[in-house]
């Protein structure tokens, strides 16, 4: 009788490594959300160590009693890898996997790695792709070694180790290639954006670190159907609703990927065009997980990448989520906001006074119109009522008398 055997794939055990150059810095909380990447990426973290040291060592990440260190740790927790919190140097990258002997990722791989496996659409795959080439053409010998050695696993999904063993000509051609595919795929981009801009439509972009509720935010106002999990990144492809008012004023929500830590400039580059969906918005709607203990530095980071991306001048209607949660901050507060709301996405609360914030802003935004149409005109009171909010509306022998507020640069169409 021939006895089955179950093989199931291991599960990759990985270190996390991080240098800390001064006292109080975050490099802890990193390591704790480098611990979640890991997680998202289905791997399990065994083990952190953090080296004082003023700066990471130019040669090996960390210096060489640390590198001890982490070898005793490896072999103690049977840890099948290394994920430093920086992105390294290919000089690095070889010097710590000669010194180890064993698998060494960075935190760039790891979120590159998570973006290969969320990217469902053309644009999202073409963007993923794209950014993990820019990063491997300078790590091609380091990592042909450890693929070489190791097999495959977290670090070699998407391109994969075929793209890998091609030669640096080649993914030159490949990179060439796929901006192009991207300046195509920009390009509609564009075109949606002057569509919905002639339609005087006014767009909301979704900002906020990952994992702040945002695509539950978007399911909840406009059904969706957006992935929603308690992972880093759950959502990578941007997504954009109508969703219209109670006063019957139409918008567009449109959802944007989560913003990080050390977000990868490879990623901000590739993802440039999904991201500037927030540039060309009107109004910022940024989520904040308020039950999230370093929500101030989330708040900073996604402050620091709009600024990155030239998103200036625009209303931020900050949203403190998950207020349904008895951990929720109470003292929690956003500065830079001009206006502020408390909400949970996930049970409704307080998302009436979030619509009703929106229609204000917009609102302030308009002029009050005060005009009789003739009735062979009364196809503009159309328009007016799907871009603007119409107040009176009555029927008189000389014409239709409306009442409402419009967009500043429709006056002259009406």
């Amino acid at each position: 009788m021939t006895q089955l055997y179950e093989m199931k794939e291991q599960e990759e055990r990985f270190v996390l490594v991080g240098v800390s150059s001064f006292e109080n810095d975050d490099t802890e909380e990193a390591l704790e959300e480098l611990e979640e990447l890991v997680r998202t990426d289905g791997a399990i973290a065994v083990g952190k160590i953090i080296q004082n040291r003023e700066s990471v060592h130019p040669g090996t990440y960390i210096g060489k009693g640390k590198i001890d260190e982490v070898r005793a740790l490896a072999m103690e927790t049977d840890a099948t890898g290394v994920v430093c919190d920086d992105e390294l140097s290919p000089v690095q990258l070889k010097n710590l996997e000669n010194a180890l002997q064993m698998k060494v990722l960075d935190r760039t791989v790891i979120i590159l790695d998570i973006f290969a496996g969320r990217a469902s659409t053309k644009e999202g795959k073409i963007q993923v792709e794209l950014a993990q080439l820019r990063y491997r053409a300078t790590r091609l010998i380091g990592l042909r070694n450890s693929l070489s050695r190791l097999g495959g696993g977290i670090g070699t999904r998407g391109p994969g180790e075929k793209k890998l063993e091609m030669d640096r000509r080649l993914i030159k051609e490949r990179i060439t290639q796929l901006r192009r595919e991207l300046e195509d795929v920009k390009s509609n981009r564009e075109t949606a954006r002057s569509l919905r801009s002639k339609n005087q439509i006014p767009v909301v972009a979704i900002v906020g670190y990952t994992n702040a509720g945002k695509s539950t935010l978007l399911n909840h106002l406009t059904d969706a159907g957006v992935l929603e999990e308690d992972k880093l990144f759950a959502t990578l492809d941007p997504t954009t609703r109508s969703l219209t008012l109670e006063s019957g004023q139409q918008i567009l929500m449109t959802d944007t990927v989560g913003f990080i830590r050390k977000l990868p400039h490879h990623l901000i580059e590739a993802f440039r065009s999904t991201l500037e969906e927030a540039k060309y918005a009107d109004i910022i709607l940024h989520v904040v997980d308020s039950c999230n203990t370093d929500a101030d530095r989330h708040m900073h980071i996604v402050y620091d990448t709009l600024h990155r991306l030239g998103v200036q001048d625009k209303v931020v209607i900050t949203a403190f989520n998950k207020q349904d949660r008895p951990e929720a901050e109470e003292v929690i507060k956003d500065f830079k906001a001009d206006h502020t709301v408390k909400i949970s996405a996930k049970t409704g609360m307080g998302v009436d006074k979030l619509l009703d914030l929106i229609e204000k802003v917009i609102n302030e935004r308009k002029v009050l119109l005060e005009k009789v149409f003739s009735y062979q005109d009364a196809g503009r009171i159309q328009a007016i009522r799907k871009y603007g909010q119409l107040l009176e509306e009555e029927y008189r022998q000389e014409g239709i008398y409306v009442k409402a507020y419009v967009q500043a640069h429709m006056l002259d169409q009406l």
